[in-house]
């Protein structure tokens, strides 16, 4: 089709059909795949999945969970679908087109052991959280990646829904550069202390990447 192509992931083998005029992904969505983990028997919900970047990654990294991707928009929806039939993954993934607003509705509530989340920077992510939080068991995961310039609204809106901020880590572009991103881990009914970990460095130089970020890829 139109403006699209197949990129190779470069773990595992797996590809990704991306649509310039839909949704391409970017480092945050990798990061995210990466921080996240999942146990065995684990339910996980990407909620607003875009072309299914999450889902697709943090399967190989996490065997024997299972995976539903909520998205809203229709094109990017069949993007992803088309993308867990390229990588045979229908017995691990299924998208489920709907509006992040109506995840414990569409899932019931406390269906998921682990929910990730992506949203647009631009956004209020109040039906993120308030969503996330239904969708959880009790001690549940949530995991969000964003700009830290909203970890005090992101974090007073994890504990009015119960979810107690347990991880972060800073990532910065360069050394001497501003945090430009945050990776959170959050407990459903969990106790309080956050754990700020080391930060992540994305570049040594223009286009080098650090060890540490490579690591990530890994």
């Amino acid at each position: 089709m139109i403006n699209e192509r197949i990129d190779d992931l470069m773990r595992d083998g797996l590809k990704l059909i991306q649509n310039t005029d839909i949704f391409c992904f970017g480092m945050d969505a990798v990061l995210l795949s990466t921080y996240a983990t999942a146990g065995k028997k684990d339910r996980v919900l990407d909620m607003g999945t875009g072309n299914g970047i999450i889902p697709v990654l943090m399967q190989s990294k996490n065997p024997g969970s299972t995976y539903s991707a909520l998205e809203i928009q229709e094109g990017s929806a069949q993007l992803a679908r088309r993308n867990v039939e390229l990588n045979h993954l229908e017995n691990r993934i299924s998208v489920v087109k709907g509006d992040i607003k109506e995840a414990s509705t569409i899932f019931g509530e406390a269906s998921f052991n682990v929910v990730t989340s992506n949203p647009p920077y631009m956004n209020e992510n109040h039906d993120v959280i308030r969503e996330a939080s239904r969708c959880l068991k009790s001690k549940g995961k949530m995991y969000m990646v964003h700009r830290p310039n909203r970890l005090v609204d992101i974090f007073d809106t994890m504990r009015k829904y119960h979810l107690e901020p347990k991880r972060m880590r800073l990532v910065y572009p360069y050394v001497n550069k501003a945090a430009n991103m945050v990776l959170i881990e959050a407990v459903k009914g969990g106790n309080s202390q956050l754990i700020v970990e080391e930060p992540l460095i994305v570049y040594k130089t223009d286009g080098i990447y650090t060890d540490a970020l490579l690591k990530m890829y890994e």
